[in-house]
């Protein structure tokens, strides 16, 4: 059981007793925080780690009208999202996570809804639900482009860095709405802001092919604009949802009638592809030509949770569905350190539950995993190994899928794109698909392997599976079974060789 908190109008912004010292000065600059020192971390207690850093409460809310039409509109609390942050947090606890992030959306003067309301809430929700790292962020109005999830690492200072970031750069801030506030330079600028805070949050791009009108027919976000946000700002824009939520419209039969909720995702007019957006299931797509580059630029998965399927919404509770698994030890510096630097894995209906990927010398003697980069000498054999567990027993949808194929996924590595609107990289084959005679299987475990031979100039390397028989992804369709169709996806493994 959950608890539903009814829709209640706030009159008032502020708490009793709130202060704030950088309210209203502009630029909001944050102090150091105290006792931030990031203890160093031994790679072998790392664990696969499930989370989801994309969930609205119901201070994601809605807004009514001011009779005088002139003073900002009052927020109307569960008016959007409907859930408290500790049901949320409990939620996740159900299934499965370990870690999530609190990210409401704004409107006029939502920066103090965050501040004043939200981040109370989740105080309280961490006191309650203690077993879930939870992160405090929110989903930016992106200026520019359509939404991102900012997460802010887990300190002393964190109310007041969201408070700056949201009351200076979310577009939709200002009262009345000022057109200046949503321009690709302006989240340009709220990047290079977010790099100076003395421990810096991350931004990954939420479902970013949403607004497309085809495949490959972009609006309000670009392959040329997210490379500008990586530019900016590379150790804070970090990447993008590979496989965005909303993905219980189907179940949902109220909402299969609705040209706008039938898809999975919402993804209308360019559909998802196995549940992930075209921007990474494309193969040697917008997601491979970055990788082709040499970026950093990782994926993630999330359920974008608003409202349940069974309660009228499209969307799965935190976990249930999708989720965002980071190599990391269970404290909160260290699950952001995994989600900036690329130690992750996403899932689909808990198709697999560890995944790791390695790249080795021949010998042995040098390695990189999900993440990381391995340099071997010009002509090198590099040894790929694959192991992952595929759970038995149901998953939370009464399914039991197994793993059919995994695809291991190869590119060149060939420097900045001359093009910055590409999103094409024609050096990215698929070098090995394994099927059940090709690995070895000791109970839920599987493992297997791949040389690939005389490696001469640099290349990156990523895994995916599915439990179809799909050699590629196919465009998802209204209606369809989201747990059917399972896919997973890995960051990738970089390699030079000098």
């Amino acid at each position: 059981m959950h608890r539903f908190a009814g829709i209640l109008v706030v009159a008032a912004m502020g708490l009793p007793g709130a202060a704030f010292a950088h309210e209203g000065q502009h630029p909001i600059r944050i102090e150091a925080p105290k006792g931030t020192k990031v203890a160093k971390v031994d790679p072998s207690k790392r664990r696969w780690l499930s989370g989801d850093h994309h969930v609205h409460s119901r201070y994601s809310v809605s807004w009514k009208a001011n009779p005088d039409g002139k003073s900002p509109p009052t927020p109307v609390v569960a008016g959007d999202a409907i859930y408290p942050i500790p049901t949320n947090a409990a939620m996740g606890a159900k299934f499965g996570l370990s870690w999530m992030v609190a990210t409401d959306h704004g409107g006029p003067n939502h920066s103090k809804v965050n501040r004043d309301l939200a981040y109370p809430e989740l105080l309280k929700a961490r006191r309650e639900v203690p077993g879930v790292i939870q992160f405090y962020g929110m989903e930016l109005d992106t200026p520019g482009a359509e939404h991102s999830s900012v997460i802010v690492p887990h300190n002393n200072a964190e109310r007041d860095v969201l408070f700056g970031i949201e009351s200076q750069y979310n577009h939709r801030e200002p009262w009345p709405a000022d057109p200046t506030w949503n321009t690709e330079p302006r989240m340009v600028e709220a990047l290079k802001y977010m790099s100076k805070i003395p421990v810096p949050p991350v931004v990954i791009a939420n479902h970013p092919a949403r607004t497309a009108t085809g495949v490959g027919a972009y609006t309000v976000v670009t392959p040329g604009e997210l490379r500008n946000w990586n530019d900016a700002a590379p150790q804070v824009a970090v990447g993008m949802e590979g496989a965005p939520g909303h993905q219980a419209a189907a179940l949902n039969v109220k909402a299969q009638g609705d040209p706008d909720t039938g898809f999975r995702g919402g993804y209308r007019r360019a559909p998802t592809m196995g549940g992930y957006d075209q921007l990474t299931a494309r193969l040697g797509g917008f997601w491979d030509s970055m990788l082709a580059e040499g970026r950093g630029w990782w994926i993630t998965s999330t359920s974008d949770s608003h409202r349940h399927y069974t309660e009228g919404g499209i969307d799965f509770w935190p976990g249930e569905y999708s989720k965002t698994y980071v190599k990391a030890v269970k404290q909160p510096a260290d699950v952001l350190d995994g989600l900036r630097n690329g130690r992750v894995f996403t899932v689909l209906g808990d198709l697999v539950s560890e995944l790791d990927v390695t790249a080795q010398t021949a010998d042995g003697t040098a390695r990189a995993e999900i993440g990381g980069k391995l340099n071997v000498a010009p002509g090198s054999d590099v040894t790929v190994v694959i192991r992952l567990r595929d759970p038995a027993g149901a998953n939370f949808g009464g399914k039991s899928p197994d793993v059919s194929r995994v695809d291991l996924i190869v590119g060149d590595i060939t420097g900045p794109a001359a093009d910055r609107t590409t999103d094409r990289n024609t050096t990215t084959r698929v070098e090995r698909r394994f099927g059940p005679r090709d690995w070895t299987r000791d109970g839920e475990r599987i493992a297997m392997v791949h040389t690939i031979r005389n490696v001469t100039g640099p290349i990156y390397l990523r895994v995916r599976g599915t439990n179809g028989n799909e050699l590629e992804p196919t465009p998802d369709t209204a209606g369809e079974d989201p747990w059917s169709d399972l896919w997973f996806y890995a960051n990738p493994v970089f390699i030079t060789a000098k």
